[in-house]
C-alpha cells in the first residue's frame, strides 16, 4: 500500500511532545486560510511511498518513540495511514494526528477507514486552522479552536477528553 507524501520531518519536536517522526500527507480538501502548508493541498502530486519504508524511517531512529501524521490531510488517505499506524503500534509507538475534521465528524460521519484510523490514534489535534483564532502561544496547534484530544478515552467516554498533560505543556 502506498501513501502520497508531501514530506517527512525526522527528529521533530514541534509536532507533539518528545522527539518524533512527522509524516506530511499530500492532499487536503480543507484549504484553510493562513495554512502553514498550502503546498500540500493538491492531491496526486506527492511522492508515493510504501508503508514499510515509511515505518522504517521512525523505527531506525533510536530516539524516536512517537509519530505524528500531518499534512495535507491524513484522513484523506485513511487506509494508508491505518496501515502505517498499525505497523508502528506493533512497535509500541505513540500515534498522533492532525486533521481539519472534528473528532465528532470522524467518529459519527467518517468513512469506515477514517473511523478505523481514529481508533488507532493516541492523540488527535482536530479542527480546521482558523486564522481569526491563530495563536503562537498554543502548544502543538495553530488556532484556539483546535483541540488536543485523548482518543482512546474519548471513544470510551463518548465525549471529548483532553489529551494527557504532556500534550498541554505540563510535565
Amino acid at each position: 500500500m502506498m501513501i502520497q507524501m508531501a514530506g517527512i520531518a525526522e527528529d521533530s519536536i514541534v509536532d507533539g511532545p518528545g522527539i518524533r517522526t512527522a509524516y506530511f500527507a499530500q492532499g487536503c480538501p480543507h484549504h484553510c486560510e493562513g495554512c502553514q502548508n498550502p503546498e500540500t493541498w493538491e492531491f496526486g502530486t506527492g511522492t508515493p511511498m510504501d508503508i514499510e519504508t515509511l515505518a522504517q524511517i521512525a523505527i531506525q531512529n533510536p530516539l524516536c518513540h512517537a509519530v505524528t501524521f500531518s499534512g495535507g490531510e491524513p484522513f484523506a488517505q485513511a487506509e494508508g495511514f491505518c496501515a502505517l499506524a498499525e505497523r508502528l503500534k506493533g512497535e509500541g509507538y505513540e500515534i498522533a494526528s492532525y486533521t481539519g475534521y472534528t473528532f465528532e465528524h470522524l467518529r459519527d460521519a467518517g468513512t469506515e477507514a477514517q473511523r478505523r484510523l481514529l481508533s488507532l490514534l493516541d492523540v488527535l489535534v482536530d479542527g480546521p486552522f482558523l486564522l481569526s483564532e491563530r495563536s503562537l502561544e498554543l502548544m502543538f496547534r495553530g488556532s484556539a479552536n483546535q483541540r488536543l484530544i485523548d482518543v482512546p478515552k474519548s471513544l470510551a467516554a463518548g465525549e471529548v477528553v483532553p489529551a494527557p498533560p504532556r500534550w498541554q505543556g505540563e510535565y
